[in-house]
């Protein structure tokens, strides 16, 4: 059975965007590890009260004359690319393992069970390191987002930022089990 000129066309079509897509995975990858090393930092300095660490805060500082909504502005922008990695790297991965598929079963058709290893190693990679790169990005947005709502409920309230070793949840918590 011979395909036909579209199934043709869609079939090479869909080639072509092989290597873009296991570069973006990798490229997300990087930079879910770069996220998690600066939310560790981030984290680190929260834990020691270290003003750093309270990012609206310390724009509230530079610019009092901003407003609660343009604080939320800023925490959105802050967490705005991880929070999209977390839900385009799924979606690369499924495209990085469906991509070689194609090829992985027409070398199977041939007998070619060199070439199935290869392109079925690369689709299981690619899968891998995309739901890792989603996870690890999940992780930090969700913690950011968290921190992000302590502090601005604290500065709507005219609260004080939480000195060394004092938790900002659980002031949270405490203030409202009164």
């Amino acid at each position: 059975m011979t395909a036909n000129p579209i199934e043709l066309a869609m079939y090479s079509a869909s080639q072509l965007f092989l290597t873009p897509v296991l570069i973006l995975i990798g490229l997300l990858f990087v930079h879910a590890f770069y996220a998690l090393g600066a939310f560790i930092w981030q984290a680190w300095q929260r834990h020691n009260g270290q003003a750093g660490g309270f990012e609206l805060a310390a724009a509230l500082s530079r610019n009092p004359q901003m407003t609660l909504t343009e604080l939320e502005a800023l925490a959105t922008k802050r967490m705005e690319f991880a929070r999209i990695a977390t839900r385009i790297a799924p979606m690369l991965g499924l495209v990085a393992t469906m991509i070689p598929m194609g090829p992985a079963l027409m070398a199977l058709s041939d007998g070619q069970m060199a070439d199935v290893s290869r392109n079925l190693t690369v689709a299981f990679s690619a899968v891998i390191l995309a739901l890792m790169a989603a996870s690890i990005s999940y992780t930090v947005v969700n913690v950011r987002r968290r921190w992000y709502a302590v502090d601005l409920a604290a500065i709507e309230h005219d609260a004080p930022q939480p000195q060394r070793d004092h938790d900002p949840v659980a002031v949270m918590a405490l203030e409202g089990a009164r």
